[in-house]
């Protein structure tokens, strides 16, 4: 698996993220390009802009630690078609060339701060995880849907 906090690995995944076009179609899902674009960001947002999103009940977050964490933060990918939270749906169209900017610029910033600034930093939904569980869920998330828009 790629490590997100590499320089290299985080310019490859740029560098597939700008072989987009706004009208470039998924292999499969629902999605148009910029709404994925969007839906990627809010891995982001939820680290570096928290107060946009409405964090999990008690309940919800033992559930989602429980069954949710373990196919977030392993190292096998995700299948096609996967169910998505309902906080990471995006439903109506995007500024294409918004998203994409600021995709980038999170990927920048989770690569420029490093590691070690997420060794053990409280995840939104999952509690704390070592900075391998965080790589596992960038990486695997950016993979699964650059890979569903052919990049």
């Amino acid at each position: 698996m790629e490590n997100v906090f590499d320089a290299k690995d985080a310019q490859n995944y740029i560098d597939r993220i700008n072989k987009l076009v706004e009208d470039t179609h998924g292999l499969w899902g629902k999605m148009t390009v910029d709404q994925m674009l969007a839906h990627c960001c809010i891995t982001y947002e939820m680290i570096y802009e928290p107060e946009k999103h409405k964090k999990p009940g008690a309940i919800a977050k033992f559930i989602l630690k429980t069954f949710v964490k373990p196919k977030v933060v392993g190292e096998k990918a995700y299948p096609r078609d996967s169910p998505t939270a309902p906080q990471f749906l995006i439903t109506t169209r995007k500024n294409f060339h918004e998203e994409k900017t600021r995709l980038i610029g999170f990927i920048q910033k989770t690569q420029q701060l490093g590691a070690d600034a997420f060794d053990g930093k409280e995840s939104f939904s999952f509690g704390k995880l070592n900075s391998q569980e965080w790589n596992n869920m960038f990486a695997k998330h950016l993979n699964h849907h650059l890979a569903q828009f052919g990049v």
